[in-house]
């Protein structure tokens, strides 16, 4: 049977990711980047695509896996009749070079033990030519690529991989180190993998030392914020929105997209998450990242950039892999960098207005950058656009576009005058209480009691949560607690919260996908700030219940086949678990933070 998605565990080295396999198997893996192609595949394909499988020859009675302490290290214990083994997989770096290590204990017995090598370079669809060193080393090379394998145990060819048997007993070690490194340049070094083992335990264990714990919630808030270091580009501060492209929405759908760069969306969130657990160093990263990648024309802001910056995240469709679970298109890049979305400059001027409220040292040019992004907000927030769900079937009056537009005016209001920054106060203000008085007139349909997804319909949308959460209106007005109840309604579906009604053809495209895991984190922050904390609780206790063996969360989750869906491990859904946490142990949460202070709008 193919792997589930919640049977993966993570492995980084906070450039690029891995993932793990119950069965021993690392079925997915880029290098260098998280955006690289792809030198196993089989997530999206099959073991011809690539993959690296290290597990015992014969059944076992029992499968069970850890991360070690608080770190990126992955332990998985494997029970045969005849003893038991752990397999420690984890990745490091050098200068130009990546390393992959899996080092294989033998625990009591010994254990027949089986390693098949399949390297696919350019997501499955190139054979390396391989070679042995004089060193014993096995070179794998195919154009700019070459990876390095060093272990002791014997390999030999078939059908274009390398396979060995080995067997482990009690206290015996095996190690094997995968090494990338670009071809035209020397061979590296050989590795010291137990040496390597320190290191990464000290580098994860330290970087974790410092997190403000979050109570009875430390457990699975400590396993997010490593998992957000994980998904961060430790030279540009940049963090992918998931590991990995085109795990579906809808088994055997085509919502399958690329997720493996950095949507302007996730900011404020993010930087809340980083700064409530202390954080500072990677809050000022993520901002630097921020402004570098937002820096040039106004009418030029993407809601996505690359890992460090890019523009030009081009879309294109893989046909030589099957899929997961024969869910096709597999997607590489992401056309959604090219669409309109009025969110993202809310999104921006109040991650940056929240990074000065926390003292983060000022850019010099953040300033003039935001003035200018205002005066050209102010020339398009009444046109249509995309949305916050990228949606592909054309441009509408989206509400929550016009809410977040309407946070962009207020958040630089609040700068200017919190801060004493220059602005043309009066007339922003001007524009702030037009965008607030359009989206309550066409926004709310009162015989719903509703807000709307859009101007004009009576279709709901999971985004309208944010209403509160943002501080357009307070969480004890009466059209937001009729927006709760509609939405409690007509999207919840065994207590979880669907993004919108995918029958209606609003977003282009076929309908069906699973509950979207952040938007039901937002209803239970909708809850606290109701003061309905018990309810609260109860719905986070049973989000928290969907986080796989080792405390991951892909994006979505099917209550049918109890399944998880959408790419993985997605940060949107770990940063609003830790924003939900911190929101359940009092007042002084981001939701709390984030939905008050705001300079007073005019009715007019």
């Amino acid at each position: 049977m193919p792997n589930q998605i919640e049977d993966y565990a993570a492995i980084g080295n906070c450039a690029t990711l891995a993932l793990v396999g119950r069965n021993g198997s690392i079925d997915w893996l880029g290098f260098p980047r998280f955006d690289s192609a792809a030198c196993f595949s089989a997530l999206l394909g099959g073991a011809q695509q690539g993959r690296w499988l290290i597990g015992p020859a014969a059944d076992c009675t029992q499968i069970s896996r850890r991360y070690r302490g608080d770190t990126l290290i992955l332990e998985t214990t494997f029970e045969t009749e005849t003893g038991s083994a752990r397999v420690i997989d984890f990745m490091w770096r050098r200068d130009g070079v990546s390393d992959l290590v899996r080092i294989v204990r033998g625990l009591s017995g010994t254990v027949a033990m089986h390693a098949e090598l399949i390297v696919r370079f350019e997501y499955g669809s190139i054979v390396p030519w391989v070679s042995r060193q004089e060193d014993g080393r096995l070179e794998l090379t195919a154009g700019p690529e070459r990876l390095i394998l060093e272990t002791r145990v014997p390999l030999r060819g078939a059908n274009f991989k390398s396979i060995g048997e080995f067997d482990v007993a009690a206290g015996e070690e095996v190690t094997f180190t995968l090494s990338w490194s670009h071809s035209y340049r020397p061979l590296p070094p050989p590795f010291r993998a137990n040496d390597a083992l320190a290191e990464a335990e000290l580098f994860w264990s330290n970087w974790a030392a410092p997190i403000k714990r979050a109570g009875e919630w430390s457990e699975p808030v400590l396993r997010s914020l490593l998992t957000l270091k994980a998904l961060s580009h430790r030279e540009t501060g940049g963090i992918v929105a998931a590991g990995t492209t085109s795990l579906p929405e809808k088994i055997g759908g085509a919502r399958n997209w690329d997720y493996r760069f950095c949507w302007l969306r996730d900011a404020t969130f993010t930087l809340y998450a980083l700064l409530e657990a202390g954080f500072l160093d990677e809050a000022k990263a993520w901002r630097r990242w921020l402004l570098r990648s937002v820096a040039g024309n106004p009418d030029d802001l993407q809601i996505m950039y690359g890992i460090a910056g890019e523009r030009r995240l081009v879309e294109y469709e893989i046909p030589w892999l099957a899929g997961y679970q024969n869910s096709v298109p597999v997607r590489v890049g992401n056309a959604a960098a090219g669409q309109i979305q009025l969110d993202v400059y809310g999104e921006v001027l109040d991650a940056l207005y929240v990074a000065r409220r926390a003292g983060l040292a000022e850019n010099d040019a953040s300033w003039g950058l935001e003035c200018a992004l205002i005066e050209h907000l102010e020339t398009i927030w009444d046109q249509p656009d995309d949305g916050i769900w990228e949606v592909r079937g054309g441009r509408k009056h989206f509400t929550h576009s016009k809410v977040m537009a309407w946070v962009a005016f207020d958040r630089a209001i609040r700068s200017s005058e919190e801060f004493g920054l220059e602005a043309p106060l009066e007339h922003w203000q001007t524009v702030r209480d037009r965008i607030h008085k359009r989206v309550c007139d066409d926004g709310f349909d009162a015989q719903q009691n509703s807000f709307v997804q859009s101007f004009g319909v009576t279709e709901l949308d999971a985004s309208l949560l944010l209403i509160p959460i943002v501080g357009f209106l307070p969480a004890t007005d009466a059209r937001i607690r009729g927006t709760l109840s509609a939405i409690e309604r007509n999207l919840v579906r065994d207590g979880f919260v669907l993004r919108y009604n995918t029958t209606t053809g609003t977003d282009g495209l076929p309908p069906g996908e699973g509950a979207f895991l952040a938007c039901s984190f937002w209803l239970a922050d909708n809850y606290v700030l109701q003061g309905r904390i018990d309810e609260a609780r109860m719905l986070f206790t049973k989000l928290l219940s969907l986080c796989n063996d080792v405390g991951l969360l892909a994006e979505e989750y099917d209550p049918i086949s109890k399944s998880q869906l959408g790419n993985f491990p997605q940060a949107f859904s770990h940063l609003a678990l830790i924003n939900t946490a911190r929101n359940l142990m009092g007042a002084g949460g981001p939701v709390h933070q984030r939905s008050s202070g705001s300079s007073k709008t005019r009715e007019i």
